[in-house]
C-alpha cells in the first residue's frame, strides 16, 4: 500500500468521524514529507517530540526507500517499530495509544509503542487485606498486572497469549498460564469461549465471567477472582489458569473450587495449628450463618418443645404481641440487613459509618421498642450476617441459600430445613467446574489434598500438586 501524506491524512479523518482528540504532525526528514498521527492523551506526546520527530529531522543525508533500516536507526526509542502494510491494523495501533509514522510514498506505516496512559499506583487492595504477606495489588492497567506475576514466576513456561474482544472497546485479555503444568485441553477450552465472545464491549472481567461459566444460571460461584498477584500465582502454580482484562484490577482463575474461598493468602504466612483454628473458625462461620435463621423459624413456629422452658418462656414474651409470624419477622430483618449493607457500601465513606451506626443501633433497637420486631431475631439475624462475612467472596450465593432455608423451615419445620440442606449440598456435588469437582477434596474424597482444606499441614508435607485440580505435573517438591 503506497499512500501520500495527503491522502493517509484524509483517509484517517474519515475513519475516526473527524473526532478532534486526532492529533497529526507534518515534518521533513531529509527533505521528505513525513507526519505522525496519534490520539491525544493515549500517547505521550513528549517522547514522539524528542525521541521521534527529532530525531528523525536530525538526518541530513539522502533517504530511499525501504525506510525501515532508516527508523530503526534514526529513532532513539527502547522498543523498535513496527512496520504495518494492512491499514486496519495501523487504525487498531492508534487506537491503542501508538503513533504511526508514515512518510510520503512510501509502502508501509510505522507504530511506534509510545502510549501515555494514566494508571493508579500500586498499593493494597483494599478487599484483601493482610498483616503478613506481601501487600501488592494488582491495578487497572494490564501489563502492569503480567510484570506483577512474572516478577513472581521467573520462568520460561510463563505463557502470556492477548486477544481482543469488544467491537468497540477493543479491550485487550490475557490468558496466563505454565507450560508444563496447566492441561492444554483447559487452556484451550478458555481461549475458544473467550474468541467466541462477540459484544460491543468489555469494562471489567466480570464481564468475563458470564462468558466462562459452565451453568450459565446457577447461583454458585463458578469463576474465582483476586486482586493480589501472589495469590494468582499460587494458583498458576497449581494448574489453574489466570484470565486479566486491561482496565480491571480484578483477575479472574479457573478452575474454580469452594474450597478456594475457605483458604486465605495469610494462612500460608503463619503457624500451621493457627492456620487451622483460624478456618476452622470460618467453616463454623458460615454454616452458623447459613443455618442459623431457618433453625429459629423452625423451632418458633413448629419445634418449640425442644427449648429449655425458661428460654421458652423469654422467647414467647418477646413475641407474642408482634403484628408477623416468626418467618415474615425474620425475612423482614435478614432483608433489612441487606439493605444497609448495599447502602453503606454506596454511600461517601464517611457517611456510611454514620448509616451503619442509625441502622443498627437506632433503628434496630426502635423497629424493637415499637413492637415491630423482637430482640431474639434480631440477635439471630445479626449473628448470621457478621458469620456469612467469615468467606466474604460467596456472600451472594450464600445469602440466596439462606433465604431459602427460612423459606423450608417455614413450611416444613426442621424436615424443610433438613431437606433444603441436602438439596443444597447434592446441587453442589453435582457441579464440576473445567474438570474439577465443585466440593472436592470432600467429594470426592482426595487424601493428598486434605493436607490442605480445613487442615493446613506443613508445605514440606505437600509434595504433590492438588489432584483436585486438572494438571499435567503432580510434582511439587521432591
Amino acid at each position: 500500500m503506497q499512500v501520500s501524506v495527503t491522502e493517509f491524512k484524509e483517509k484517517i479523518k474519515d475513519v475516526f468521524h473527524g473526532t478532534q482528540d486526532l492529533t497529526f504532525r507534518e515534518f521533513y526528514i531529509s527533505g521528505k514529507l513525513s507526519a505522525v498521527c496519534f490520539i491525544d492523551g493515549l500517547a505521550d506526546k513528549r517522547s514522539i517530540e524528542l525521541n521521534i520527530i527529532r530525531a528523525l529531522m536530525d538526518i541530513k543525508e539522502d533517504i530511499a526507500p525501504p525506510y525501515g533500516e532508516l527508523i530503526k536507526t534514526g529513532t532513539s526509542l527502547a522498543e523498535a517499530a513496527e512496520p504495518l502494510s494492512d491499514f486496519e491494523a495501523v487504525i487498531t495501533r492508534i487506537s491503542d495509544g501508538d503513533v504511526a509514522l508514515l512518510i510520503d510514498g512510501a509502502e508501509e506505516i510505522y507504530s511506534f509503542p509510545v502510549r501515555s496512559q494514566p494508571a493508579r499506583a500500586i498499593s493494597e487492595p483494599p478487599t484483601s487485606t493482610v498483616l503478613k504477606g506481601p501487600r501488592e495489588g494488582f491495578t487497572e492497567d494490564m501489563k502492569t498486572n503480567t510484570i506483577l506475576l512474572r516478577k513472581r514466576l521467573k520462568t520460561r513456561d510463563f505463557i502470556v497469549e492477548t486477544m481482543k474482544i469488544g467491537r468497540y472497546t477493543a479491550t485487550n485479555v490475557s490468558v496466563v498460564y505454565l507450560s508444563g503444568v496447566t492441561d492444554p485441553k483447559i487452556v484451550e477450552k478458555i481461549k475458544e469461549r473467550l474468541k467466541a465472545i462477540d459484544i460491543d464491549g468489555i469494562i471489567d472481567s466480570s464481564y468475563l465471567t458470564e462468558f466462562l461459566k459452565e451453568r450459565k444460571y446457577s447461583m454458585l460461584k463458578q469463576i474465582g477472582v483476586s486482586e493480589k498477584p501472589d495469590i494468582v500465582a499460587a494458583k498458576l502454580l497449581e494448574g489453574r489458569v489466570a484470565i486479566i482484562s486491561d482496565g480491571s484490577p480484578i483477575v479472574l482463575t479457573v478452575p474454580f473450587i469452594l474450597l478456594e474461598d475457605l483458604q486465605d493468602s495469610s494462612d500460608y504466612y503463619k503457624n500451621d495449628v493457627r492456620a487451622f483454628f483460624i478456618r476452622l473458625i470460618r467453616i463454623t462461620g458460615e454454616i452458623m450463618s447459613m443455618l442459623l435463621p431457618g433453625f429459629y423459624v423452625a423451632v418458633l413456629t413448629r419445634h418449640y418443645q425442644l427449648l429449655p422452658m425458661n428460654f421458652l418462656v423469654s422467647i414467647i414474651t418477646s413475641v407474642h404481641e408482634l403484628p408477623f409470624t416468626a418467618e415474615i419477622e425474620m425475612i423482614f430483618v435478614l432483608l433489612l440487613f441487606e439493605i444497609l449493607n448495599e447502602a453503606s457500601v454506596r454511600m461517601p465513606r464517611y457517611i456510611g459509618m454514620s448509616l451503619s451506626l442509625i441502622g443498627a443501633i437506632i433503628l434496630g433497637d426502635t423497629a424493637v421498642k415499637a413492637g415491630l420486631i423482637s430482640s431474639p431475631t434480631v440477635l439471630i439475624a445479626a449473628m448470621s450476617n457478621i458469620g456469612i462475612y467469615c468467606i466474604p467472596d460467596q456472600i451472594s450465593s450464600f445469602s440466596l441459600f439462606r433465604l431459602l432455608l427460612v423459606l423450608a423451615s417455614s413450611l416444613f419445620g426442621f424436615f424443610g430445613l433438613i431437606l433444603c440442606t441436602i438439596a443444597i449440598t447434592a446441587y453442589m456435588l453435582t457441579y464440576n467446574s473445567y474438570g474439577a469437582p465443585y466440593v472436592a477434596p470432600f467429594a470426592p474424597y482426595i487424601a493428598s489434598d486434605i493436607k490442605d482444606s480445613i487442615d493446613k499441614e506443613s508445605l514440606i508435607n505437600q509434595k504433590q500438586r492438588p489432584e483436585s485440580i486438572p494438571n499435567v505435573n503432580k510434582i511439587r517438591q521432591k
